[in-house]
Parts: C-alpha cells; structure tokens; sequence
C-alpha cells in the first residue's frame, strides 16, 4: 500500500492512527481493537466490514450495529 495514502488514512470511528498488517492485508486500529480489510489494494474502511482483532481472520464476521 502507498506510503502516502497510509499518512492519510484515520479510523473511522476514533480518528484514530492505523496500522498496516502485511500478513493479513488489512489496516489495525489499536484504540477500537478493530481491522480493515484491503482488498484488490484499496482499504475497506466501513464499520460494518471491520473484524474485531481478538477474532482470527478465517473466524471474522462482519461487525453489526
């Protein structure tokens, strides 16, 4: 993912920084326990697809308000 787009990308829900996990192609919000997907290379960032970080990627559910 491009450097620039990462200095620009917040959480959506706290503003907060984000964290770009290689591994799992996703972006972590450590303050919401919370992780994006990135998928075909552009980051996902609604609620509603975000997984919880204490679940494993393979178990993730979306999240639901």
């Amino acid at each position: 993912m491009d450097t620039r787009l990462m200095d620009l990308l917040v959480c959506p829900i706290c503003k907060g920084p984000l964290t770009h996990d290689h591994s799992s192609h996703e972006l972590h919000c450590a303050a919401d326990r919370l992780a994006f997907p990135i998928r075909d290379g552009i980051p996902v960032m609604l609620e509603s697809e975000a997984r919880a970080l204490d679940e494993s990627p393979s178990q993730a559910a979306p999240l639901s308000e």
